[in-house]
């Protein structure tokens, strides 16, 4: 996983790397999409993600990462 989309926590799940707060569903979607990509990334720890609920949510966006770093929209959440 590339240090730019860095956060709070890393994992690795399946063969994926896993970097913040990823929602359990888009956890379970990747791997049946069978992707290429090394992982999914939430930059940051925006209010109302996984672990972060609380009074407010803020919109934020899952990022699928590719090898080579290359970054590219998987889920938004408002």
């Amino acid at each position: 996983m590339p240090a730019e989309p860095g956060s709070c926590h890393t994992r690795a799940v399946n063969g994926y790397a896993l970097e913040g707060h990823v929602a359990a569903a888009d956890v379970k979607r990747l791997p049946a999409e069978k992707s290429m990509a090394i992982g999914l990334a939430v930059p940051g720890m925006p209010l109302g993600s996984p672990g972060m609920e609380g009074p407010r949510q803020d919109p934020y966006a899952v990022f699928l990462v590719e090898k080579g770093g290359k970054r590219s929209a998987y889920h938004h959440y408002q």
